[in-house]
Formats: C-alpha cells, sequence, structure tokens
C-alpha cells in the first residue's frame, strides 16, 4: 500500500512540476517584457521629438521662396526667349513664299533693258503682277473694294470731300487714294478714299 501511494504522491508531485514549468517560464519572461519597456521609455526620454523653432520655420520658408523666385524668374527668361525666337521666325514662310515672285521681278528688270518689244515687258508684268496677287488671296488677303460704294466706316478711311456733279454719288467714294485689304474678313488696312459731297 505504500508504494501505491509513495506513486500516487510522486504522479501528483510530478504534475506539480509540470504546472510550476510554465509558470516559472512565464515569470521569466515578464521581467524581460519589463526590462525593454523601460529600455523604450528610457530611449523616449534620452531622443524627445524636436519641435522646428519659429527660427527654424522662418529659414525653411526664406529658402523655399528664393528657390520659388529663381525658378519663377528662370521660366520667366525662357519663355520669353522663346516669344523673341518664335516672332523672328514667324514670317520665315510666308517670306520663302514670295521668293518666287522677286525672282520674277529681278528677270523682268533684266528683259526691260534688252527689251525692243514694250508690249512683251507690259505682259511680263502683267503675269507677274497676276501671280502675286494669286499669292495674296492664298495667304487670305483681298481687297476692299471701294470705287462707287457707300462710304463705310468700317472699311475706309476718307481723306477728304469734294463736291460731285450728281446727287447719285453724294456719299459714295469718288476715288481711291490707296487700296484697302482684308485678312481672312479683318480689316489689315483701310482703303484712303475721297467722298463726294
Amino acid at each position: 500500500m505504500v508504494n501505491k501511494s509513495e506513486n500516487a504522491d510522486n504522479k501528483h508531485s510530478k504534475k506539480i512540476e509540470v504546472e510550476e514549468t510554465p509558470k516559472q517560464e512565464q515569470a521569466q519572461e515578464k521581467p524581460e517584457e519589463n526590462e525593454s519597456v523601460e529600455e523604450t521609455e528610457a530611449e523616449e526620454k534620452e531622443e524627445p521629438k524636436k519641435e522646428p523653432t519659429a527660427e527654424e520655420k522662418l529659414a525653411e520658408l526664406q529658402d523655399r521662396y528664393l528657390r520659388l523666385s529663381a525658378e519663377y524668374d528662370n521660366f520667366r527668361k525662357r519663355t520669353l526667349k522663346e516669344k523673341i525666337d518664335m516672332q523672328k521666325s514667324a514670317n520665315a514662310n510666308l517670306l520663302e513664299a514670295l521668293l518666287p515672285v522677286a525672282d520674277d521681278f529681278d528677270r523682268a528688270m533684266q528683259s526691260v533693258d534688252e527689251a525692243k518689244d514694250i508690249e512683251a515687258v507690259k505682259e511680263g508684268l502683267r503675269l507677274i503682277w497676276g501671280k502675286f496677287n494669286g499669292f495674296l488671296n492664298q495667304q487670305g488677303i483681298k481687297e476692299i473694294e471701294a470705287l462707287k460704294k457707300d462710304f463705310d466706316t468700317d472699311l475706309h478711311e476718307a481723306i477728304t470731300k469734294i463736291p460731285v456733279p450728281s446727287k447719285k454719288l453724294k456719299g459714295k467714294v469718288v476715288d481711291v487714294v490707296q487700296k484697302g485689304y482684308l485678312l481672312n474678313d479683318k480689316v489689315l488696312r483701310f482703303s484712303k478714299v475721297v467722298i463726294g459731297e
């Protein structure tokens, strides 16, 4: 009987040992956790988060302002240079299209000195004039028709008035001193005209 009770006591003691072991481990772990928490708190105390001072904020804002100002100044200079370059080369296509007409005038001027037939020279000048008018039409330029039309301040610029023999010509354009032109239905140059009164 003693053996049975001893065995029971042994079993019971083993259970106690098994139960005590996890508790001991937990007890041992807790100090480690406590140590790590204490270390973290100590680090936080050593390195407090620094709030930037007013002087630092001001210095940062001034630096940012200077950088933005310099970037804007560079942008303005660059766009101004591009605009000037564009204006210089904007008429390049137009002038290139005018060169054949200039070549025709050169040939006409050379032939004027050697020409014996004046009618051939006149015909050549008419051809050049027609070619030039065709070029202007391609560019959207049209002549403002003014002669014997009603005076229109949107299209005509009156230079003077002259008396006219007929009542039909009163208030109408009786002479065109300088032709006017439209560019895509917008006045490029007003017609300088004489009006009848």
